[in-house]
């Protein structure tokens, strides 16, 4: 059984159409170019628009609540008490029945095989929850975080959230096998009588050490299967190292641990002021300098949470005039950044700029797709053919 359930010809058909889309409204390519390249990467699998593929996620999603309700019925009327059975039918049956479609219908994220992964690991949480209860002494409602019972739920959910993701590399499993990790570093550390302590360091050393992962899995050969993946977890480990560092989620969520009606001062306090500020700066002068958009809407988003954080515990005007103020300053800032970058100055522009990726070689590509193929000479008169050796002893002269 192969580890990835796409082909890895259909991402790069993927992310080959929409590059060439790109640079053909950059007026890069002429019509006959990116004509030729459409026709070499023509997409060889079922993906429809996103209407229908919303319509395909809500008819699926019928269909298997018609197909649990009548296995219920029919587990009724077998007298087959225990659900369990009942919950490893779908997830098995959705499983099973979204590898049928994509090998035999080539479906790609077409809606259908992503509403029945879905549902195939939300029922398999809940299989792996139950599991836990039986398990142990606790159970999901009297246990708190910190305890042996989200350890034995997180662990196996993420194994379970890491195989689908190296499998279907979908974005939204992705992101919940990182938030899983988190919460079973949380749970961890929560255990240990240092472990509240330690826990922002923690979660911000995981981020910095996730970002550092992913940088290098994008040097990987089949970098363009899991491209989306590597995106979205990039934009996690930026908010996780952000998020906590934050004063106002150290504070408030170490009054939620503790079972804090209003939460108190934190130990090193000012440490977590300084990385309110500072955070936001870096990842805007990050953004700024290589440029990525990536980095410097991570940071804008952030700028705008530690302003919050500010206007939260250090209120100086009422929200309505500080709202107006704020906006009416943003808008300004915007409209002379965008004049003051037109044309583009530093090596930055408010052009559209489609954002040509790395991962192309645009004068190879074209090459390579609109180049003649060379042709073989036509027969006619020919050299050689003679041997000579020994001054002709050997009578082949």
């Amino acid at each position: 059984m192969k580890m990835k359930a796409y082909p890895l010809l259909w991402a790069t058909q993927e992310a080959m159409e929409a590059a060439a889309s790109r640079w053909f409204r950059r007026q890069l390519l002429t019509d006959a170019q990116y004509q030729a390249i459409k026709t070499a990467y023509q997409p060889d699998f079922y993906r429809p628009g996103l209407l229908l593929r919303i319509g395909l996620v809500l008819f699926t999603c019928v269909g298997v609540a018609g197909a649990a309700a009548f296995l219920a019925l029919f587990g009724a009327a077998a007298r087959l008490e225990d659900f369990r059975l009942l919950g490893w039918a779908v997830a098995l049956g959705c499983l099973g029945t979204q590898e049928v479609i994509i090998r035999e219908f080539r479906h790609y994220r077409s809606g259908t095989d992503s509403a029945l992964l879905y549902i195939g690991l939300f029922v398999l949480a809940l299989l792996l929850a139950e599991a836990a209860d039986s398990l142990t002494t606790l159970s999901r409602y009297s246990a708190g975080f910190g305890s042996a019972y989200y350890t034995v739920l997180l662990l196996p959910l993420l194994g379970l959230l890491l195989l689908a993701t190296l499998r279907y590399a979908d974005r939204l499993v992705a992101a919940a096998t990182y938030l899983v990790l988190l919460a079973l570093l949380a749970n961890w550390l929560l255990i240990l009588p240092i472990g509240r302590l330690l826990l922002p360091f923690v979660l911000m050393l995981t981020a910095v050490g996730s970002f550092r992962l992913l940088q290098r899995l994008r040097q990987r050969p089949d970098y363009l299967y899991y491209r989306a993946c590597l995106l979205v977890l990039e934009v996690l480990t930026l908010a996780t190292f952000y998020l906590a560092g934050n004063y106002y989620m150290v504070r408030e969520g170490n009054a939620e641990i503790s079972g804090l009606y209003a939460s108190a001062q934190i130990p090193l306090a000012p440490l977590f002021y300084l990385f309110t500020a500072i955070i936001p700066l870096v990842y805007i002068a990050v953004g700024l300098r290589r440029p990525s958009r990536l980095w410097l809407l991570t940071g804008l988003a952030a700028a705008a949470f530690s302003l919050f954080t500010l206007r939260y515990y250090r209120s100086v005007l009422p929200p309505e005039i500080a709202a107006v103020l704020g906006g009416a300053f943003l808008l300004v800032l915007a409209v002379w950044a965008a004049r003051y970058l037109r044309p583009a100055r530093h090596g930055l522009t408010s052009l559209a700029d489609a954002g040509q990726p790395t991962y192309f070689n645009l004068e190879s590509l074209v090459v390579a797709q609109t180049a003649p193929a060379p042709t073989a000479p036509t027969p006619g008169f020919e050299f050689g053919g003679g041997h000579s050796g020994g001054a002709g002893a050997d009578g082949s002269y």
